[in-house]
């Protein structure tokens, strides 16, 4: 097998005494080169345990001939964010990590690459640079973390952080018990949120081995999968397979089919869409609507089903979605096994893998039938809608699977607001009334860099005089724990001059996830035809958009560069 970077080795006699200064010896310097990029960190625990799971895809390296290095770009955790400017950043770290993985990827003409993470913006980033680097890749999922009390998650976070701004409405010993139960275990939060999303789809797309993502962060199997990773990426690196070959047109339609039958979160359209960018895709949101017409809901996983993410992985995981959904799948896909996705769920059958793990299911006192319901028996077709309207030219997303269906059609008041802080305190203090619909601008990509709604969604849902009847609507972004009816991603966004910038407290807005639309159809109280509303609109645009305040940094790149939401949020490449 020649290795990639020898004539780069003749070239400067440093090169090679700079990798046995480092502890190489002139064997090690002759082997195939992988690069072993994670997000290791102190940051959280999804990334505080990759540094053994690692170790791991090492010894699989080394067992086929290569030599591997470990590089570590750490992310952060959106639950250390919340209500306050940091989160502001995290987007924006998506793009960072990518272009950090791209300059260690870049500068050293590597073999191959095995990448490492478990959460929201560290999976997408390494995918990104995957693509751009497109040299052999296999991506390694960080697994989820163990269940909490009573089957709950870290999320309970939404009830805590409300009641604690209420007086009298909880004690002290509640929340030091949730502190210490509410992340039991490193590993991925053990619902479907974005983590755990894009896990998934790093599966679906290919790039990672049949059943490795959300694998238990604590059971010896995400051991096993790694030390088969580090044998697949010198399989890849032989053969030539790179991520240009696995993440085609058909990979990310498949993709998006397992996205709409597990109920993933609303921000896999971001990343799925700013990934296939990479490699020179395009993928409309209209491609992300119509699949989501179609294909049934299979997968019943918190927030917009029943189960944890522990669960869904004894009941077969992504390889028994699959399975179900065989006949809408491409299964002619190349996978970072080098062999197709029909061959790899063959083989998958032959290995027992699908009865395997069913035990653990009964443990749980659960059947996989209640976990990943059989096609025939699911109760609505897809998750998300993407809308559109005279709020939403460009488009706006919701995840309607996790939304009560009273509330997949409202005509309500508008609350208006230019921050989230804002909206999160009008809750608290009881200004927001029944059937309002509260609207939160200037948080799209170049407004403030695209934050998520959580804590102002979860005080919604945990409120019992708003939850289930009152409606959000932002350019911002949402959770993938997110419940009820919560619209993000309108785009253009206000920053950009588009109309939601130019809403006022008192005007009425309308939705409806049958229809697909979003429409402001009434001025201060007054419903009036679209045609009408539109020109007070036209109107109100010549007064001009809320001045946005001064960035530094990275975040003033961002949000100076970023593109559409539902153009992936990425920059132009």
């Amino acid at each position: 097998m020649r290795q990639k970077s020898a004539p780069q080795r003749e070239l400067w006699a440093q090169f090679d005494a700079l990798q046995l200064g480092s502890g190489w010896d002139e064997e090690d310097i002759r082997k195939p080169q992988i690069l072993l990029e994670d997000a290791y960190g102190d940051s959280h625990p999804g990334s505080v345990h990759l540094l053994g799971i690692m170790e791991q895809v090492k010894y699989g390296v080394f067992e086929k001939g290569g030599f591997p290095a470990q590089y570590h770009t750490t992310d952060i955790c959106d639950g250390c964010a919340q209500g306050h400017d940091g989160m502001n950043y995290i987007l924006a770290s998506r793009e960072t990590i990518c272009d950090m993985i791209e300059i260690h990827g870049s500068v050293y003409p590597w073999d191959g690459v095995v990448l490492a993470a478990s959460c929201d913006k560290s999976i997408p980033a390494q995918l990104k640079a995957a693509a751009r680097l497109d040299i052999p890749a296999v991506f390694v999922p960080g697994g989820s973390m163990r269940n909490g009390p009573g089957m709950t998650t870290s999320l309970v976070a939404g009830d805590i952080s409300l009641r604690q701004k209420r007086e009298g409405a909880i004690t002290p010993q509640e929340i030091r018990d949730y502190k210490l139960t509410g992340c039991p275990s490193a590993g991925a939060c053990t619902f479907l949120g974005t983590a755990s999303t894009m896990q998934c789809m790093a599966e679906a797309l290919g790039m990672a081995l049949p059943g490795s993502a959300l694998i238990p962060a604590t059971m010896r199997d995400i051991l096993a999968w790694a030390r088969r990773a580090g044998r697949s990426i010198m399989t890849l690196v032989e053969r030539g397979i790179c991520p240009s070959r696995i993440m085609t047109e058909h990979a990310f339609e498949n993709a998006i089919i397992i996205h709409s039958a597990i109920g993933g979160s609303t921000n896999g359209v971001i990343h799925l869409t700013s990934i296939a960018r990479e490699l020179g895709i395009q993928l409309s949101p209209e491609l992300f609507d119509q699949i989501n017409h179609r294909v049934p809901h299979i997968g019943n996983i918190n927030p917009s089903g029943q189960h944890l993410t522990e669960v869904f992985w004894f009941a077969g995981g992504i390889p028994m979605v699959q399975k179900e959904l065989k006949d809408m799948l491409h299964l002619d896909v190349t996978t970072v096994t080098g062999k197709t996705l029909g061959e790899n769920l063959e083989d998958l059958e032959r290995d027992g893998y699908f009865q395997r793990y069913t035990g653990y299911l009964s443990n749980c006192g659960l059947r996989r039938e209640q976990v990943i319901y059989p096609v025939g028996e699911d109760v609505e077709k897809g998750s998300i809608a993407v809308m559109r309207g005279n709020l939403a030219p460009e488009g706006a997303v919701i995840k309607y699977a996790a939304c009560v269906r009273d509330m997949w059609k409202h005509k309500g008041r508008a609350r208006v607001f230019d921050c989230e802080e804002d909206a999160y305190r009008a809750v608290v203090r009881k200004q927001v009334q029944k059937g309002d619909i509260i609207v939160i601008r200037y948080e799209g990509p170049r407004g403030s860099g695209m934050p998520e709604m959580l804590m102002t969604t979860e005080a919604i849902v945990c409120d019992e005089e708003l939850n289930g009847n009152v409606a959000l609507v932002t350019d911002g972004r949402f959770s993938g724990a997110t419940r009820g009816p919560a619209i993000g991603h309108v785009s253009p966004e206000a920053a950009s001059g588009g109309p939601l910038a130019f809403v006022r407290d008192g005007d009425i807005i309308s939705y409806s996830v049958e229809d697909r639309s979003l429409d402001l159809v009434g001025i201060q109280g007054e419903e009036m035809p679209l045609q009408e509303v539109g020109k007070v609109l036209e109107e109100r645009r010549k007064e001009g958009i809320v001045p946005r305040p001064r960035r530094k940094g990275i975040l003033a790149r961002y949000t100076r560069d970023a593109m559409s939401a539902m153009k992936g949020a990425g920059y132009d490449l």
